[in-house]
């Protein structure tokens, strides 16, 4: 067996569990599998896979469950996953000496959510701290937990990028499921926030929440309340937090008050999703030549979150900007560059 354990926390997971375990098995790492109480299927399914299972009465913290979890491991280099989050691909041998050369680093893996809307599946893209020597690592905080130091708490963790990349399913979910998960984490947010005091990732993560209910007035409160604080631009969730800001003032038709986020430029400009709601912002102003800059240049930038920030999507609206302006031939440029992305196939075949 490889010197590492996979050390994951479920309730009624049934759904997901087993194509989780499936496509870990190959690996031989040690599954450690921490249930919260399920009353489904899960554990008969996770059976087939580990008899590493162990309950742990839910308290309302997901940190305490995932540290629980961690100490039943044969090994102390742990590999932390949700049963909705499952592999697309793994280095083990580079995983294994990245671990033992980083003993106290953080690794983050690459985590491709997947949503489908409307019919059209889309992803977005992070990367999430969830490898560490539990000797030196520890969860913290009740909803969104993060690891952090045993020996130097509240500083920066030394992070390295992990050969892991991971297919989150988790959004993928009915209306009324997906109502109930949030009001949940909005409840263990706020209470965490109301114990801790303000905090830019708590307030982040309540954003993203209240985004995802539709609740658009909260989403801005809770982003507004995150960037008054002192953040760090270089760490992913704070780019995010900008990011979704800005959606979130387009969604709430405050154009003009979303080209602040201008002012930001320098410091955000390092990923094509800013550059990209840049574009969105002066569209939405009617600063047409501006938007058209900003879309060119999101094409030309490798780093990103958002699955087609930097390619169709940005082909297409300089398409409809340059077949609003009369460019037509332009246009039809830009929307070939689309390749098979619906709408501009339907704009192609009006201009033909």
């Amino acid at each position: 067996m490889l010197p590492l354990s996979v050390c994951i926390i479920a309730k009624n997971e049934e759904a997901h569990i087993g194509e989780c375990l499936r496509r870990l098995a190959p690996y031989g790492f040690e599954i450690v599998l921490t249930d919260t109480g399920s009353t489904d299927r899960t554990l008969a399914v996770a059976e087939k896979y580990t008899n590493r299972i162990f309950h742990f009465d839910w308290c309302d913290d997901f940190s305490a469950a995932r540290n629980f979890c961690m100490e039943k491991a044969s090994h102390d280099r742990i590999l932390s996953l949700d049963c909705d989050e499952w592999i697309e691909e793994l280095d083990a041998p580079a995983l294994l000496r990245c671990m033992k050369h980083h003993t106290d680093a953080v690794g983050r893996i690459l985590i491709r959510s997947r949503f489908t809307k409307d019919g059209r599946t889309s992803y977005e893209q992070t990367r999430v701290s969830r490898l560490a020597d539990r000797r030196q690592f520890f969860f913290t905080g009740a909803i969104h937990e993060q690891l952090s130091s045993r020996h130097t708490p509240g500083l920066p963790n030394p992070v390295y990028d992990a050969p892991v990349t991971i297919l989150h399913v988790g959004y993928d979910l009915s209306d009324d499921v997906m109502q109930e998960k949030c009001r949940r984490n909005i409840a263990l947010l706020t209470a965490e926030l109301a114990a801790q005091g303000p905090d830019p990732y708590l307030y982040c993560q309540l954003g993203m929440t209240y985004r995802r209910l539709g609740e658009n007035e909260k989403a801005c409160e809770s982003f507004d309340a995150g960037l008054s604080l002192d953040v760090d631009p270089s760490l992913d969730y704070v780019r995010t937090m900008v990011e979704s800001y800005g959606y979130t003032l387009l969604d709430l038709k405050r154009n003009r008050e979303a080209l602040g986020l201008a002012s930001l430029y320098d410091a955000f400009a390092v990923r094509a999703d800013f550059v990209f709601l840049m574009g969105l912002i002066y569209m939405n102003n009617g600063l047409f030549e501006e938007a058209l800059a900003e879309f060119q240049k999101s094409t030309t930038m490798t780093e990103f979150s958002v699955e087609g920030v930097n390619t169709y999507l940005a082909f297409y609206n300089m398409g409809v900007i340059l077949e609003c302006t009369g460019r037509v031939e332009e246009a039809r440029k830009a929307y070939k560059k689309c390749g098979s992305y619906a709408p501009a196939l339907v704009r192609l075949e009006a201009l033909s």
